[in-house]
């Protein structure tokens, strides 16, 4: 389980990206590096990172569902996620 501290940072930092969006695509359009690094830096989205919805984990994170693979693994066994099923041959 990933710290509060750490899932609250990438909130923040979702929000600040989508804050600035506009503002930023206009200064890079223009060409005006100098008012773009007046934009703060959590306002890039290179800076977001991907953590899984239930625990935070910001590592083996499944984009398509999420969450983390040990979380899918463990729904995916319990049979939560519609349509996937554990494969045995």
């Amino acid at each position: 389980m990933a710290k509060e501290s750490m899932k609250a940072r990438e909130v923040k930092r979702a929000k600040m990206v989508e804050k600035y969006a506009a503002k930023r695509a206009q200064y890079k359009a223009e060409g005006n590096y100098e008012a773009l690094q007046s934009i703060p830096r959590n306002a890039s989205p290179v800076r977001l990172h991907n953590r899984c919805k239930l625990t935070g984990r910001p590592k083996g994170y499944i984009r398509m569902f999420g969450i983390s693979r040990i979380q899918f693994r463990e729904m995916a066994s319990k049979g939560l996620i519609p349509g996937v099923k554990k494969a045995s041959w």
